[in-house]
């Protein structure tokens, strides 16, 4: 039997409103990776976000989930997913799990992803929301995200979901080599999305777009 989360994600209204984002916002604008197109097609996004905010939950912006946070327009989920090159036999962190849409994406492409949260609210109704979607091979901790996940450590990818005035040694330091990291790098109200890629010991950084995300807030990013 399909859980009510399933029966509520697969109406037409909402189908159609995934591949209207995926063709307008994603398609058109640069994402050419089919699988990452695949998750978002795939992935309900309106049942990550308050149930009175799910007409405007494929719009091209963020969307509020409270606590000062948001989730991120569906093209920079796109853009960054995109950019770590997932091929589906990765081990991922994501740092800000916030409402979980971005691990259930990374959930779709991956082998398995660990997602660290600093509100306990969030991270249960994150849990709740990928347990209802079937996501185990998500992975949640409640935990200062600036430091990473080092028992799990290293991963072939890292995403960071908010933005740091620098980016934290804890999470180069277990980034696997081969390995991407993607974080927005900047001050309080703008950022730069930068990649690091690691090869044989070596660090490359790669500036991609301008961004405005919420503070990482942590002992390795902003103070509280």
């Amino acid at each position: 039997m399909s859980s009510p989360a399933a029966d509520r994600s697969g109406s037409d209204r909402f189908k159609i409103a995934r591949e209207r984002m995926v063709g307008l916002q994603l398609a058109s604008n640069g994402i050419t990776d089919e699988r990452v197109l695949a998750a978002m097609r795939k992935v309900p996004r309106h049942l990550f976000v308050d149930e009175a905010l799910w007409d405007q939950a494929y719009g091209d912006f963020p969307l509020p989930i409270g606590y000062a946070q948001t989730i991120s327009q569906p093209y920079i989920v796109a853009l960054m997913t995109q950019e770590l090159g997932l091929k589906g036999i990765e081990k991922v962190l994501e740092v800000g799990t916030g409402s979980g849409y971005q691990a259930a994406i990374l959930g779709e492409l991956a082998r398995s992803v660990f997602s660290v949260e600093r509100v306990p609210a969030l991270l249960i109704r994150a849990r709740k929301t990928l347990d209802s979607l079937g996501y185990s091979n998500v992975y949640l901790k409640l935990d200062d995200g600036t430091w990473g996940w080092r028992d799990e450590a290293p991963f072939d990818a890292i995403i960071v979901t908010a933005g740091s005035p620098m980016v934290p040694k804890p999470l180069v330091d277990q980034l696997g080599d081969p390995g991407v990291l993607i974080i927005p790098v900047g001050d309080e109200y703008s950022q730069v999305l930068v990649k690091i890629t690691k090869s044989d010991g070596r660090l490359e950084q790669k500036n991609i777009t301008g961004v405005r995300f919420v503070r990482l807030i942590g002992e390795h990013g902003w103070k509280e």
